[in-house]
C-alpha cells in the first residue's frame, strides 16, 4: 500500500468491527512511505490491512490491523493472508522478529489469535495514569532543553543502544517521523553534549508520555526529572486531561519516577508478544 490508499484506510479504520492500531492520525501517511504495509484488496476496493512500524533489524512491530466489516467473518482468513505476505519483505529488510503490543492482555481481541499463530509472550507492561499536572521537582536547571535537531539523531542512537534492548531502539526513519509528527519531542544537553531526550503525543484532550531517555552515563543528576517536569508542563499547555503512559514492569526506577510525579498504576497489564520468522 501507499499515500494513495490513504483515504481508504482512514475509512475502514472508522467502520471496522476489528481494528488494532498503534499509530496516531499524524503517522499514517509517514508509515505508508518508510514501511512494509499490505492491502487486502477485491477489484479497487480496500477490505482489510496490516501496518508494520519501526523496523530496526533484527525487530518490526505489527503497527495496525483492520478488516472491513462487510469481511468481519473472514477476518483470520485475511489475517493469515496479510502476515504470510507481510513475513517476506519484513525479513528482507534483515527482521527476524515481528511484536505485537496490547494494553490489556485480558481484553485485547488480538492477542489470542496471534498465540495460536506462531507469537509468544515476550514482556509484560505497567499502564500508568496522571489526571493533574503536580511536578515534585523540577530536575537539573542547569542542563538545556530543546527541541530535537537533524544534527541529534546519531546520538539519540547511541543513547537507544545504551538505554534499551533491541527490540525498543529506534533507527534514524523512525526519529525523523517522530520529529515531523510529534507535538513535542526534546533533548537534554549537559555541556553541549546531548545526554537525553523526551517525546510525547496527544490524542484529543489525552496525553501520552511516549519515551524518556537519559544515558547511562549521566544517570543520577536529575535529568529524568527535568525531562519529566518539562513534559508535564507541556501536557497543562495542551490542557491534556489524563496522561498515559506504558513501561516495563521490571522498569523499577522509571515506576519510582513516575509514581513520585503522581502517576497511578492502573490495574490492566499491557504485554508485548513476539513471533520469530
Amino acid at each position: 500500500m501507499t499515500g494513495d490508499d490513504l483515504a481508504q484506510i482512514k475509512r475502514l479504520l472508522q467502520t471496522s468491527e476489528y481494528v488494532y492500531q498503534r499509530f496516531t492520525p499524524e503517522e499514517l501517511p509517514t508509515l505508508l512511505a518508510h514501511y512494509p504495509a499490505l492491502g487486502a484488496f477485491y477489484g479497487s476496493s480496500l477490505h482489510g490491512f496490516i501496518l508494520s512500524q519501526t523496523v530496526n533489524a533484527p525487530s518490526a512491530w505489527v503497527g495496525g490491523f483492520c478488516v472491513s466489516w462487510t469481511e468481519s467473518q473472514s477476518y483470520l482468513k485475511i489475517l493469515d493472508t496479510l502476515l504470510k505476505h507481510l513475513t517476506p519483505l519484513l525479513i528482507k529488510r534483515s527482521v527476524r522478529y515481528l511484536h505485537y503490543s496490547g494494553n490489556d492482555a485480558q481484553q485485547d481481541w488480538l492477542r489470542d489469535v496471534l498465540l495460536t499463530r506462531g507469537f509468544i509472550p515476550y514482556r509484560s507492561l505497567y499502564s500508568y495514569d496522571k489526571f493533574d499536572y503536580y511536578i515534585p521537582s523540577f530536575g537539573n536547571q542547569t542542563i538545556t532543553i530543546r527541541p530535537v535537531e537533524e544534527r541529534d539523531i546519531p546520538t539519540l542512537l547511541a543513547i537507544d543502544e545504551a538505554c534499551f534492548e533491541e527490540l525498543w531502539r529506534y533507527d534514524d526513519i523512525s526519529f525523523h517521523d517522530i520529529a515531523a509528527t510529534h507535538p513535542y519531542f526534546v533533548v537534554a544537553e549537559l555541556h553541549g553534549n546531548v545526554i537525553g531526550y523526551q517525546f510525547n503525543a496527544l490524542d484529543g484532550d489525552y496525553g501520552y508520555l511516549v519515551r524518556i531517555a537519559v544515558h547511562p552515563s549521566a544517570s543520577g543528576q536529575g535529568i529524568g526529572v527535568r525531562l519529566m517536569a518539562e513534559a508535564i508542563r507541556f501536557f497543562e499547555h495542551a490542557r491534556a486531561t489524563r496522561i498515559m503512559l506504558n513501561t516495563q514492569d521490571d522498569n523499577i526506577r522509571a515506576h519510582r519516577l513516575y509514581e513520585w510525579f503522581g502517576f497511578v498504576r492502573i490495574q490492566q497489564k499491557g504485554f508485548v508478544l513476539r513471533k520469530a520468522l
